[in-house]
């Protein structure tokens, strides 16, 4: 067990059996658990923190170190602003954890307060922790969060039977009009460092003309510009990055872009250019986007957060709401 330093933009050496147990552990938001979001995280937002990351038994653990002061220390999860992923991942990653433990806290001062993501309240993690941390621990709920989930079963035609059918007939709408106007789509895959830097440069283009580009509160201000830099890049080694294009004349208007984990989809960020405001944009690259993995197999689009009111737009497109929770442990 050991805190390492990791240099900017590499992997743990563990990061394939990390990526296995993110996908294989029934977590509300798979792609969030693996390293592709987790270390990305960290190199974008905090890379000179130390990390405890260690697999053994089909278990995984993840954790940084957060030093306050020498009498106030942290451990969270490597990516601890939204906390969508979860840091214990298998069967036995509660108990490594508590292994670990006497030595975690031989070097501090005071025994770190531990921050756990991911929880499903009603799921296996939650009764494993309050079993093992409940005698020595006070448990606080951190935060809470709900998670919008879209089974891709039966491919579009099948996504498409779950919507109502005032949405049905407003896509269908808006799929005609974007036709009559000459609105086209490109899939893009990138498969090396060169392909995903250059689909990123084109999507800040469409992100700068979009009204979050022009508020400057979206994705291509830092540190969010680099975070989704890294990650499309780290993505193109495994060839999980999936991004759209909407195009007209030749000139792109809008991309939508999200990551495989397995055969789950988790949908990242989308954007359009703010003078195709009017037209539908975002409907129609997520119906493209459906028709898309629907012809590769995959299962699920995970869509991320529903609740906020910036967020409710999605709870058309998802039919499955997956409540997840952060937990506080203090050492009592």
């Amino acid at each position: 067990m050991e805190f390492k330093l990791y240099s900017q933009y590499a992997l743990p050496s563990h990061h394939l059996v990390w990526t296995k147990n993110a996908i294989s552990t029934n977590q509300a938001d798979p792609f969030c658990s693996t390293p592709a979001w987790q270390i990305t995280f960290h190199d974008a937002f905090a890379p000179g923190r130390r990390l405890l990351i260690e697999s053994s038994d089909n278990s995984h653990i993840a954790f940084a170190e957060h030093i306050v002061s020498p009498t106030e220390v942290y451990l969270t999860p490597i990516e601890s602003h939204w906390c969508f992923g979860c840091p214990l991942l298998g069967k036995h990653a509660v108990e490594m954890l508590i292994s670990f433990l006497p030595d975690i806290e031989n070097k501090y001062a005071t025994p770190p307060k531990i921050l756990v993501s991911g929880i499903r309240p009603d799921g296996v993690l939650s009764q494993r922790l309050i079993q093992a941390f409940a005698p020595k621990f006070d448990i606080y709920i951190y935060n809470s969060s709900t998670q919008g989930v879209a089974s891709l079963q039966n491919g579009l035609d099948g996504y498409l039977s779950r919507r109502s059918g005032n949405h049905r007939k407003k896509l269908k709408k808006q799929a005609r009009r974007s036709t009559e106007l000459g609105i086209s789509y490109e899939r893009v895959c990138p498969m090396s460092a060169q392909e995903a830097e250059a689909t990123y440069s084109r999507m800040i283009q469409v992100e700068l003309t979009s009204w979050k580009g022009i508020e400057k509160c979206g994705m291509a201000e830092t540190p969010a510009r680099e975070f989704y830099d890294i990650m499309l890049k780290r993505l193109s080694a495994s060839g999980d990055g999936r991004v759209i294009f909407a195009k007209h004349e030749g000139k792109d208007i809008g991309f939508i872009f999200g990551a495989m984990a397995g055969n789950i989809y988790r949908g990242q960020q989308f954007s359009y250019d703010d003078q195709w405001k009017d037209y539908s944009i975002g409907n129609l690259m997520q119906i493209e986007k459906i028709r898309w993995l629907s012809e590769e197999g995959a299962k699920r689009y995970d869509m991320g957060p529903v609740s906020g009111p910036q967020m409710e737009y999605k709870t058309h497109w998802t039919e499955k709401h997956l409540p997840i929770q952060a937990w506080l442990l203090v050492k009592k």
